[in-house]
């Protein structure tokens, strides 16, 4: 019985095709602004895997400053030498997939070329944006079993991947609530979401989170030319509140040029303020309300350096099947990758701590 391929793809074409779906995936997922393979990224990008005794793994090394004091004049330094200590963070990885597939040709009379054009289109969109929340969960520590609006996952197997069970909720000391009786008076407090006096983000919570993380020895990243910067990331509508904040208006209008060019006028995306470059992004992690406050809350993030490890092995498996005697074209896309935040012992608290971020619980209404 002789079967028919449906419009197959020769090697050379189906290889185009893998790539650019990944692209198509990569390009429209917001994590790919904060990608890159040096120590320096924000997220730090693994695509070749570690191979030991252990298996093949995906392996971040954190390396530790010198905790010791040395010794003065001619004291004897033979003997007294500091251990250069490293940490892997490994990260497990796990094949994320979905696929699309036609009732059949009468149902829809589309050419089976255009299903595959719009099956690309769509599955490189999904898998960006399913990434773009598993970031943003990981981050905040929350469970993969969770939207980022804060409700329940129906039907959904996200949980079940390898590298869920690897995420863990902010450690003590880069979790804070930004609360208090008014803006002013405002404090960055142990973080607890069951708080109600919880505050909307303002310059006041701005400047003491960037001092907590200076204080915490969160590692910068690097700018264009060369200046210590903070990834600052919170919902539109968090943004909305802190735009509302007379003190942050004012350095925005005071601190950049004047006219049209102005932030504030021109609806960046970004905004650059006293180090930190501030993003405002729908999957932030937005529970619909506070368990105390009984109002719409958005965990505030800052990143440094290193603040997440994204296994990123090889192009996706695209892959063509037929049903019902071809009646039913079927396409799937596969992707290995894995997340994992990296935890590590700060030289400040003597504990291990995330490495690289802090989550400040707030108010976005």
């Amino acid at each position: 019985m002789a079967l028919t391929n449906f419009a197959a793809l020769t090697n050379e074409q189906l290889t185009m095709w893998k790539r650019d779906v990944w692209r198509a995936g990569r390009n429209s997922a917001f994590l790919n602004r904060f990608l890159g393979s040096s120590e320096n990224s924000m997220i730090q990008r693994i695509t070749e895997l570690t191979e030991d005794e252990k298996g093949a793994r995906a392996v971040i090394t954190l390396v530790a400053d010198l905790e010791g004091d040395g010794v003065p004049g001619d004291s004897q330094l033979e003997g007294a030498e500091e251990e250069i200590k490293s940490y892997d963070i490994v990260i497990q990885i796990d094949q994320l997939r979905h696929a699309n597939r036609l009732k059949g040709k009468m149902a829809d009379q589309k050419s089976v070329v255009r299903f595959r054009e719009n099956s690309k289109n769509v599955l490189g969109y999904w898998i960006g944006d399913r990434l773009d929340q598993l970031v943003f969960l990981t981050l905040s520590g929350e469970a993969y079993s969770l939207k980022t609006d804060g409700t329940a996952r129906v039907g959904s197997q996200l949980a079940s991947l390898d590298y869920a069970s690897d995420v863990t909720a902010p450690t003590a000391n880069r979790y804070f609530n930004w609360e208090g009786a008014s803006q002013a008076v405002g404090t960055l407090e142990a973080g607890d979401t069951a708080e109600s006096t919880l505050l909307a983000p303002s310059w006041n919570m701005l400047i003491q989170l960037k001092a907590q993380a200076q204080n915490s020895f969160i590692k910068p990243l690097r700018g264009e030319m060369g200046e210590e910067l903070y990834n600052i990331f919170m919902t539109p509508d968090a943004m909305a509140m802190l735009k509302r904040d007379v003190e942050f208006r004012e350095a925005q209008k005071d601190a950049r040029e004047r006219g049209g060019s102005n932030p504030l006028f021109k609806g960046a995306t970004v905004y650059p303020v006293d180090g930190m470059n501030i993003y405002t992004f729908r999957h932030v992690f937005h529970p619909s309300t506070w368990a105390g406050s009984n109002k719409k809350g958005c965990a505030v993030l800052l990143c440094g350096s290193q603040a997440l490890g994204f296994a990123d092995i090889g192009m996706p498996d695209w892959v063509e099947k037929k049903f019902d005697y071809d009646n039913q074209p079927g396409i799937s896309i596969g992707k290995i990758c894995g997340l994992k935040k990296p935890v590590f012992r700060s030289l400040v608290t003597s504990t291990n701590e995330d490495f690289g971020v802090i989550r400040v619980n707030t108010i976005a209404q």
